[in-house]
């Protein structure tokens, strides 16, 4: 575990021997960001990382931070470790952090139970365990803009469709390379009782963390199986070592598909053969959003940033944009109904409930276009929307689909069984403080 400390104050008083002080607890608001930079997930990690701060960066160079009140931003080496990420929450819960992000399904199962107790409010953007949708059961998680089983039915939902309707899955082989680890199993109930009821085979193919890079013996289960289509859940180097694969086993692209985490190192590191490699996504890449263009101004060409310029507004660090983006609207939703300008971990849980990030607001924020609207509830942590298949042209990203949407009917019955049976399996689970409206 080690502290990384990226405001700009901080950084002046370090170079004036102490004679500018960092913001303080009273006129500061304090974002902690568990990151990895270093280990085999970094080169996943990294780009989030940038995307992350960055935007959060720009916000203190161009507004004074949010409603006059700067953000302390402080990085957390994790190395996507969940012991390690265990120690940064325990190192950071002290200094009042408004808001937590794991960047870990791993990491975020331990922490989901000390939320309540620490009222800190845990944002795992994509992933994580799909039940805590269930704002009324999971007050202190959140976990837009999709869950996992969400992300899962869209994948079956889009093969279902290219094979002329779900009903001609009957038959079918669907293989799931997945990593060996929580994050990679979550999605296995959804496709196994989507098997079941559908009529298609489910074969696993999972990876250990040390086999990330060498997947020989998976691919050659997939060569002897000869799956008809191929779903993966890979993160840091297995996505590339995957595509990699299953060029050099000739399987054929186009029924490749992927969850929403390759970044563009992953397919390139396929070569021409990986043209046609598919994967969910659900916000825009490149630069030319004009909030993107205030974070090259503000931060990159300035030098406050650890991105290089070419990898500004590729997918992995605008996915970070888009965490950093949620966390900016809560603080600011915060500050709006409570009237504080410094706002506590209680008040940004209030205000990710309150999200509503609508074409017009989006557009206010300088990224209009970037994403689909969403907006959070008391009851819904999550918003489950729509994302889009995008396709590998062998050198950038291509939107292929229109919105894809959940199996909502499916995915809603299985998590609320799931959220349920969580709350009865940890004796003592507390209940939300205040009931959610009916309505919301």
């Amino acid at each position: 575990m080690s502290f990384r400390s990226v405001t700009l104050g901080l950084a002046v008083a370090t170079l004036m021997g102490g004679a500018t002080l960092p913001a303080t607890a009273q006129d500061s608001i304090y974002v902690p960001l568990f990151t990895y930079r270093t280990g085999p997930f970094a080169g996943s990690g990294m780009h989030i990382a940038d995307g992350m701060h960055d935007y959060l960066e720009m916000l203190n160079q161009r507004d004074g931070g949010i409603g006059g009140v700067k953000l302390v931003i402080e990085e957390c080496e994790t190395g996507y470790d969940t012991k390690k990420g265990v120690e940064c929450y325990e190192a950071v819960k002290g200094k009042n952090p408004v808001i937590v992000n794991p960047w870990s399904t791993g990491i975020t199962l331990p922490l989901i139970p000390r939320a309540a107790v620490d009222k800190i409010p845990i944002l795992s953007m994509a992933y994580g365990l799909s039940a805590s949708a269930r704002g009324d059961i999971f007050p202190w998680v959140f976990n837009p803009p999709s869950t996992y089983w969400d992300g899962m039915s869209m994948i079956i939902k889009y093969i279902g469709d290219k094979e002329g309707g779900l009903d001609k899955l009957k038959g079918k082989k669907i293989g799931f390379l997945h990593l060996d680890a929580s994050f990679g199993k979550e999605p296995i109930p959804l496709l196994e009782e989507l098997s079941k009821e559908l009529g298609f085979e489910v074969k696993l193919y999972p990876v250990a963390a040390q086999d990330m890079q060498n997947q020989s013996s998976q691919w050659l289960s997939v060569r002897r199986d000869r799956p008809d289509y191929m779903i993966m859940w890979g993160w840091g180097s297995m996505n590339g070592g995957a595509i990699k694969e299953a060029v050099r086993s000739g399987y054929p692209m186009d029924k490749f598909l992927s969850v929403w985490w390759p970044g563009e190192d992953d397919a390139r590191s396929g070569g021409a053969g990986a043209k046609g490699f598919k994967m969910l996504n659900w916000h825009g890449v490149g630069t030319t959003y004009p909030a993107l263009q205030d974070i090259m101004k503000n931060v990159v060409d300035k030098g406050l940033s650890k991105a290089s310029k070419e990898k500004v507004g590729e997918l992995l660090y605008n996915r970070g944009v888009y965490n950093s983006l949620l966390i900016a609207e809560a603080i600011a939703n915060a500050q709006k109904l409570t009237g504080k300008k410094v706002v506590t971990g209680e008040d940004v849980r209030r205000g990710m409930e309150t999200i509503k990030l609508d074409p017009a607001r989006l557009k206010a924020l300088g990224l209009e276009g970037f994403a689909d609207e969403i907006a959070l509830s008391c009851v819904d942590h999550n918003g489950h929307r729509p994302a889009f298949m995008q396709e590998w042209d062998g050198s950038k990203w291509v939107k292929i689909s229109d919105p894809i949407a959940p199996m909502g009917d499916r995915v809603r019955a299985q998590l609320e069984a799931a959220a349920k049976d969580y709350a009865e399996k940890n004796a003592g689970w507390p209940k939300r403080a205040e009931a959610c409206d009916k309505a919301s």
